[in-house]
């Protein structure tokens, strides 16, 4: 018995929306799973080389967890999996949040669980502490959510823009990015970040890019202390926004996201290349479906 399970990357925060704003994207992580005599993981992708492959492997310790949430830690088959994966390691795209994902759609499957979604958004964002990563790569779309215990969201489509990743090549891990944040803001200061964060929440909803790109520049929450761990980040984030409609900090970084329309991606891509060819240059475009699990058809010899 066989399944294949595919989650999308995700970006997150588009500016000011810290910890609640995040949207899938079109790079994956694929699991190929067998029932075995023990767990075994295979990574079958250059940039999964090295991850553990017994049980320290992050996607089982998530199916461990979501097996003791429900009172079945000793009913877990042993499984081989082999995964693959697009997603650059520690780039600020989501690569922890599909691992979690994935682990609870391998959890879901082997115990007979019958979780709905919202019950996967849920145990997700009690793993991550947030859903603005696990949330997008489950559902799709663009994701707002809030988590207080509980988790509340809403899901937007979105069309018409390109999402261009621009990749360094070194990494920056999530506990440093999060190491440079302020511990707190003045009310003033608050209201202030709040209302631009508001207020880009409302230009997704109506696709009105110029002023979700306005609002990006804005943001108090992250990007104005997260920028000096990134070489070259002010001189970039001002050539792309020549172009783009605006430019974000994916997640916690080191990758910078441009917002760029549809119709003109492809030329600019061409001259940023030429600009920065140092950098790994990603058109993305959102998947709007979310992850999928399902059993593998299996051929009859």
């Amino acid at each position: 018995m066989s399944w294949s399970i595919k989650v999308p990357s995700s970006t997150s925060n588009l500016g000011a929306g810290f910890d609640s704003i995040g949207l899938a994207l079109n790079l994956y992580l694929e699991l190929q799973v067998t029932r075995a005599s023990e767990w075994e993981f295979i990574a079958g992708s250059d940039c999964l080389a090295g991850i553990p492959t017994g049980k320290d492997n992050l996607v089982y310790e998530i199916v461990e967890q979501v097996a003791s949430k429900y009172g079945k830690t000793d009913q877990i088959p042993a499984c081989q999996v082999v995964m693959k994966s697009e997603i650059p390691l520690a780039r600020g795209l989501g690569s922890s949040a599909t691992a979690i994902i994935a682990g609870i759609e391998l959890a879901n499957i082997l115990l007979e669980l019958g979780l709905s979604r919202d019950d996967k958004v849920q145990i997700a964002t009690e793993v991550e502490g947030h859903p603005d990563n696990v949330a997008p790569s489950l559902l799709g779309g663009c994701v707002i959510g809030h988590y207080d215990g509980k988790v509340t969201y809403t899901k937007i489509p979105v069309k018409g823009v390109t999402f261009v990743a621009v990749i360094p090549g070194f990494e920056l891990k999530t506990k440093d990015a999060r190491a440079v944040l302020p511990k707190e803001f003045s009310f003033k200061e608050s209201v202030q970040a709040s209302s631009v964060a508001n207020v880009s929440v409302a230009a997704i909803c109506k696709g009105d890019w110029d002023v979700l790109g306005e609002m990006m520049e804005k943001d108090h929450f992250h990007q104005p202390y997260r920028k000096g761990l990134i070489p070259h980040y002010d001189e970039l984030y001002q050539f792309l926004n020549q172009e783009a409609y605006g430019v974000f900090l994916s997640g916690a970084g080191p990758t910078m996201i441009a917002v760029v329309d549809d119709k003109k991606v492809f030329t600019v891509i061409k001259e940023w290349q030429r600009k920065y060819p140092d950098y790994q240059w990603l058109p993305l475009q959102v998947e709007n479906s979310g992850a999928t699990a399902y059993k593998t058809v299996e051929e009859i010899s």
